[in-house]
């Protein structure tokens, strides 16, 4: 079990994923390849609960997502086929090889409706600014400028758009990696620097993670 928390905390830090040259553009770096080992097995889809995940959210049809540091597209895929038809996924990262490689996924699968978008260290780099909701899990602590991050998403979430962050709540974290840890509440203030506030909780995961909805105030 500590071994299975211990995976859930990078499912999809990918936003962070660079060469090794890169890598102090955030914090936390893998090869894509890494990446893809250690995300995009069906035993760890397994255990994230995804269809919970979705319907707590309330996805619908028509929606447009944005998936922040989307990894192998665990969530991307599913999100994808849940705002079907009329709605459209863009699965965030800031490596070329992990965007293709959700792009030939999605091909691979059907999933017309996802789009990969290469992003970069500060900003997602979304086509669109009416986001109906921008999901992060197991990402934000993987920012090295989680504040500045915050306030360039929000540019892209429409008037009733919401974020959604799912994290560790880090007594599990790694003592060595203190550069990583971050509690709720700052979270909460980020949030709030850019006029968004706490609207929904969910219980879904225990004690090992929170899970707030954030909406405009």
């Amino acid at each position: 079990m500590r071994y299975e928390r211990l995976c859930a905390a990078v499912i999809a830090a990918a936003v962070c994923v660079v060469g090794a040259s890169e890598a102090a553009g955030q914090l936390g770096a893998r090869t894509a390849d890494e990446w893809v080992d250690l995300l995009d097995r069906p035993e760890r889809a397994e255990g994230l609960r995804i269809d919970e995940v979705i319907a707590r959210i309330g996805l619908e049809p028509g929606d447009v997502v944005a998936d922040i540091g989307a990894g192998a597209g665990t969530f991307s895929l599913p999100f994808a086929r849940a705002v079907s038809p009329g709605g459209t996924v863009y699965a965030v990262e800031v490596d070329a090889e992990l965007v293709d490689y959700i792009d030939a996924k999605a091909a691979g699968e059907g999933v017309e409706n996802l789009e990969g978008v290469l992003g970069e260290f500060t900003d997602p780099a979304l086509p669109t600014r009416e986001i109906d909701v921008a999901f992060f899990h197991d990402v934000l602590h993987h920012v090295e400028d989680r504040a500045g991050y915050i306030e360039n998403l929000a540019r892209y979430i429409g008037p009733d758009g919401r974020v959604v962050i799912i994290e560790g709540a880090g007594h599990n974290a790694r003592p060595d990696q203190s550069e990583m840890h971050m509690t709720r509440e700052q979270v909460t203030g980020w949030m709030a620097d850019v006029g968004f506030e706490p609207s929904e909780a969910h219980d879904l995961y225990g004690p090992d993670k929170w899970f707030v909805v954030y909406s405009r105030r």
